[in-house]
């Protein structure tokens, strides 16, 4: 999932109208009172509406939503927006770099449950030799994903490098696994593709074939509060009115309340 112009799958930026309390006065001083929130699918999209629900009296949360993982960022990056709720720190900071952007990432909402789906084993010891695992093509989540199969013993990684590893830090690959790096908006599919055992994923991306962190072969063990999917803003604006009320309707009782009642399979609230 770099962050370049090749991986738009298509702008679809989606105001959805006001979803929380509606102020008075002039346009203008309701203007100042609206609050919009980047998102791309759910259930972070979902979390945008609880909070509008749950937003203090006088203000609105707005969610405008894109369906690819570069506009949110690119969107609050040129002012477009005032926050996004979309990714983890660690993707975040890679934009920055890419972009030379200035994004903070603020309050940790949840961490999802991830891991590694396969369509023909139930058994991780029956994984054969030399077949394909299809890894994410961004290096924040590539890292995260060899994390995970070192946990689990299938390969070893260059020592202390974490979920920081790249495929050059495989230091031992003892089942010769072939990698298959893949945008994470298309690893889904690599799931039905031949000859592809173990497929990462994520519960929002799996979900389009029918499948939950229940049907991994195995999720990841150690929680990396980094990985946490977060709410981020600008530099500039992090400390302004706007993001203390929005702050303050994100981590509401409201939405951990919907957090564990409507997604307690796939996540676990992280505030």
């Amino acid at each position: 999932m770099k962050v370049k112009k090749g991986f738009v799958l298509g702008l679809s930026v989606l105001a959805l109208g006001v979803l929380g309390a509606c102020g008075t006065g002039s346009d203008e001083a309701s203007e100042e009172k609206i609050i919009k929130v980047a998102s791309q699918t759910t259930p972070m999209t979902d979390v945008v509406k609880v909070a509008a629900e749950a937003v203090e009296d006088g203000w609105e949360i707005q969610l405008v939503q894109v369906n690819d993982n570069i506009q949110y960022n690119e969107l609050l990056n040129n002012d477009e927006v005032d926050a996004n709720f979309a990714q983890h720190e660690p993707y975040m900071q890679m934009y920055n770099e890419e972009k030379d952007a200035n994004l903070v990432a603020l309050d940790k909402i949840y961490n999802a449950k991830v891991g590694f789906y396969s369509k023909e084993y139930t058994n991780i010891n029956d994984i054969p030799e030399g077949t394909k695992v299809a890894l994410p093509n961004d290096v924040s989540n590539e890292g995260r994903a060899l994390a995970i199969l070192a946990e689990e013993g299938l390969i070893t990684l260059k020592e202390g490098v974490g979920v920081n590893g790249t495929l050059k830090d495989v230091t031992e690959n003892p089942k010769n696994f072939e990698w298959l790096s893949v945008d994470l908006l298309n690893l889904a599919e690599a799931y039905d593709e031949p000859n592809v055992s173990l497929v990462y994923n994520y519960p929002t991306y799996i979900a389009k074939i029918g499948l939950k962190p229940a049907d991994a072969l195995f999720l990841e063990k150690t929680i990396d509060d980094r990985f946490a999917i977060s709410l981020v803003a600008r530099e500039d604006n992090q400390d302004s009115e706007k993001i203390a009320v929005l702050r303050r309707a994100m981590t509401s009782d409201k939405v951990r309340e919907f957090l564990e009642n409507e997604h307690s399979d796939t996540l676990l609230p992280a505030f």
